[in-house]
């Protein structure tokens, strides 16, 4: 039996379930890279939603971000394209699209009525020259710091709010035995935990001068420096074995009680789903601040649909656009991810502790940041990260000279 998606699926795009119905065949390879627990489980909403509508998912998942990536373009440059592939929310859909590998949403987005559920930071970066090419399934906030609340107990530590709190209860975890943060010590984790303490302890003025503007004044100013020493002193909290450590690891390191706190995005949280915790009561999270207003960097994860010209791929790439912006499809996927949906008018009144925390962070606009990834080139995240990763693996690089090799990416890279 096929779902009822609401009155979000319109007569033209029924047609095609009731085609698959009548033998037509639905058949999507989606690639990703959600393999953990967490992420393994709001996959499965998708499948599951998908095919019920009618089509026929078939997995094919990536590990790695950056191995999916370049996967996936040699699958489209190749002539060889899956029916739907997970993107982050940049520059690279723009990429594809602008060489005209990306098949456009148009129709679809015009009968879902995308434009008015969106946020505009969305909508305009799933268009490119008055096209849609993406469909974008949550708003993830990258800035969280989570912590297991028995073992901050046990260690007599107070939850933080403010960054002062936070090193202080780092200490007495520090004292107690238990390693204070999980790292995950790979370029891109880094990037991410590094543009946190931008966000959180620089705030949102000297984040947009520095990743958006890429300002050599605000990169060179006092405020920027204390971020960077504020990063540096990050690592005298955290193991030996933080070395190329995946993420969920670091994750589950918080989760078992090994360590107390860690720096991730708020797919971590799907990681404590899938573990039986529930957040406010095993676990917490707060968006760290210097005692004043809290920022909450947005990014997110879409799914494009490469050029094909067989008409039951053009079918199933409409059916499956439409079934992952279904508003039910996206509560139901981001209560499983740990995300927030990335439709507006989606029901979150039964929503965790931390998604209503971050859903009253985002309701001010000023507190809304775009992540790196929207702010900048494919180029410049790439340099940023291998800095920060360069600077976190090397002691002998002082914030100084940090604060230099930035300057010059920020000014010689498009």
């Amino acid at each position: 039996m096929r779902i009822k998606l609401g009155l979000y699926l319109g007569t033209a795009l029924a047609a095609l379930v009731a085609g698959a119905a009548h033998g037509q065949e639905l058949k999507a390879e989606v690639m990703h890279q959600w393999t953990s627990a967490g992420e393994a489980a709001a996959v499965k909403v998708l499948a599951d939603r998908f095919t019920a509508a009618g089509g026929e998912w078939v997995d094919a998942a990536t590990t790695g971000g950056e191995n999916l990536m370049a996967v996936e373009i040699a699958r489209v440059t190749g002539g060889n394209p899956p029916t739907s592939m997970q993107f982050p929310l940049g520059a690279e859909m723009v990429s594809l699209a602008s060489q005209g590998l990306l098949q456009n949403l148009d129709s679809v987005a015009a009968e879902g009525k995308w434009a008015d559920v969106l946020p505009k930071i969305f909508l305009d970066a799933i268009t490119y020259e008055g096209h849609i090419y993406a469909a974008p399934v949550n708003n993830h906030g990258q800035n969280w710091l989570w912590y297991n609340k028995k073992v901050l107990a046990d260690a007599g530590a107070t939850e933080p709010k403010t960054w002062d709190e936070f090193f202080a209860a780092a200490d007495k975890l520090k004292a107690a035995g238990v390693i204070p943060v999980a790292v995950g010590g790979q370029a891109w984790q880094l990037r991410i935990v590094f543009s946190g303490f931008l966000a959180s302890k620089g705030g949102a003025d000297l984040y947009n001068k520095v990743l958006g503007d890429r300002d050599e004044a605000a990169i060179r100013s006092p405020e920027f420096k204390s971020v960077v020493e504020t990063f540096q002193k990050l690592r005298d909290y955290a193991d030996p074995g933080n070395a190329n450590r995946d993420w969920n690891v670091a994750t589950n390191m918080v989760i078992s009680g090994e360590a107390g706190f860690n720096f991730m995005g708020d797919w971590a949280k799907g990681e404590f789903s899938a573990a039986g915790q529930t957040a406010g009561t095993e676990y917490g999270c707060v968006l760290l601040n210097n005692g004043g207003a809290s920022n909450f960097i947005m990014s997110g994860d879409i799914f494009v649909f490469p050029t094909h010209k067989d008409d039951s791929q053009l079918a199933a790439q409409n059916l499956l656009a439409t079934v992952m912006m279904d508003p039910e499809t996206q509560a139901l996927f981001n209560a499983q991810k740990g995300s927030v949906p990335a439709r507006i008018d989606v029901d979150a009144s039964s929503v965790d502790a931390c998604t209503q925390y971050g859903l009253s962070v985002l309701a001010v606009p000023a507190q809304q940041l775009g992540s790196v990834e929207f702010l900048g080139t494919g180029d410049f995240v790439g340099a940023y990260g291998d800095l920060v990763g360069q600077f976190w693996v090397d002691t002998s690089m002082t914030a100084d000279q940090f604060v230099d090799q930035l300057v010059t990416i920020a000014t010689t890279i498009e």
